[in-house]
């Protein structure tokens, strides 16, 4: 991987993983993927490799701090970082490309997909599972119930985080063969409490950066949630795709929960994003 501008506050971090030999379909944008919160590149392997067949170039971004390995002691200075960092992150990693990407974004990754296109105007916006904006925030028990393990602990707010077995297995893995759940628990990554709190808490952490200009989301967007999402509700994407308007594709998989890369889901979802790649 190369180097990438650094982040305010932060060291410099890996830049996008790309596969530039992927055989380039003329006149397609590269797709660009954001993982989620505790997550890494790595949950985008297998929608990578359908896609690349398929002719796509792909990037996946890989988030300040998130390349490194879960057993080590967090970084302090990552509990520190802010939304506003991720998106500037983000913003300047895709200026790297040679094209304005379609940007395909899960929970956390969808709240930014969203903050990043405001910004850049892609040509179109696919969002997994997204994270609450400010304004699409839904309260819900079982969001609470899955992030318990982390919000329980005094300064949270302000320190790396890391979703535990419980809050994992609940929250984001339900549903999900245990194998599966296992070895994704086993890769999770600290993140950034600062973000965590910015998003859940808007109001209170005074975060203008947890807001998502939705006047300036005029491209196309595919939104699509699973009905039984413990921790981004199948409320918020509801939310979401009100608050952007006409230019949605909204689908709502049953029997589903957050976790989308694994199995049968993971082919709905591609099946779903190929679908409608080809009516753009």
């Amino acid at each position: 991987m190369s180097d990438t501008p650094a982040v305010t506050g932060g060291p410099e971090a890996p830049a996008a993983a790309g596969r530039p030999d992927a055989p380039a379909a003329a006149g397609r944008p590269p797709l660009y993927f954001i993982h989620g919160m505790w997550s890494t590149p790595a949950v985008w392997a297998g929608l990578r490799e359908r896609f690349e067949v398929a002719g796509y170039n792909t990037h996946a971004a890989c988030l300040p701090y998130h390349d490194r390995d879960p057993s080590l002691p967090p970084v302090a200075e990552l509990g520190k970082l802010g939304v506003q960092d991720y998106v500037d992150f983000l913003v300047a990693d895709i200026a790297r490309l040679p094209q304005t990407p379609i940007i395909i974004g899960h929970s956390l990754g969808g709240f930014l997909a969203q903050a990043v296109a405001a910004r850049i105007q892609p040509p179109a916006l696919v969002l997994l599972s997204p994270a609450p904006s400010a304004k699409t925030g839904v309260l819900a028990i079982n969001s609470l119930r899955s992030m318990w393990g982390v919000i329980r602990h005094w300064g949270w707010w302000k320190s790396p985080t890391l979703l535990d077995d419980a809050g994992a297995r609940f929250g984001v893995y339900n549903g999900v063969p245990a194998e599966v759940a296992d070895a994704e628990i086993k890769a999770l990554v600290w993140d950034s409490g600062r973000v965590l709190f910015e998003l859940s808490l808007p109001g209170v952490a005074k975060a203008p950066a947890a807001t998502i200009d939705f006047g300036r989301l005029t491209m196309p967007v595919l939104i699509i949630v699973g009905a039984q999402d413990q921790i981004t509700t199948a409320a918020v994407a509801r939310a979401t795709a009100r608050a952007i308007g006409s230019n949605v594709d909204y689908h709502e998989l049953p029997d589903t929960g957050h976790w989308l890369f694994y199995g049968a889901a993971m082919t709905k979802v591609g099946d779903l994003i190929a679908g409608w790649l080809k009516q753009r």
